[in-house]
């Protein structure tokens, strides 16, 4: 059975709602926010328990919205920001999609069991294609839990 951990970003792993007026920044199509966001845990303990889920065959997905009513131009600059954001995630597959896209929809087909780690509580109950975890929680607590699955 092949096993996936699909993250979302933002207010997930990366703290955009802590840049002070990120809001501001995204309204004015600057991607400041995205560029120095500071990741939510200890880096070093995500990575560790990311790396074992990988050694244990989870693969690992980023499924990230852009921001909403973004341009073309500034979309392509908050995709930038966001892979290098990424630059040290070991991730298997990203994608960087518009907002308000099916999460669901960027990996369907692409393991036997798929959960979710993302902030939103719609996205969250819109996911069909195994379980979720609620990252307004400590996700390495339950990231953890997913070794002995």
């Amino acid at each position: 059975m092949t096993k996936m951990v699909v993250f979302d970003m933002d207010g997930t792993i990366a703290n955009l709602y802590g840049v002070e007026n990120w809001l501001e920044y995204i309204h004015n199509e600057d991607p400041y926010p995205y560029k120095v966001a500071e990741c939510l845990y200890d880096p070093v303990e995500l990575l560790t328990v990311v790396n074992e889920l990988k050694a244990n065959g989870w693969k690992i997905a980023i499924t990230s919205w852009l921001a909403k009513g973004g341009s073309k131009e500034y979309n392509a600059k908050v995709r930038q920001a966001k892979i290098e954001w990424l630059s040290i995630f070991p991730y298997d597959e990203i994608h960087i999609v518009k907002y308000g896209t099916t999460k669901a929809n960027c990996t369907r087909g692409k393991a036997d069991f798929q959960i979710l780690v993302d902030d939103n509580e719609m996205v969250r109950n819109s996911w069909n294609l195994g379980g979720t975890i609620d990252a307004n929680k400590n996700i390495l607590k339950e990231l953890r839990k997913l070794l002995d699955f």
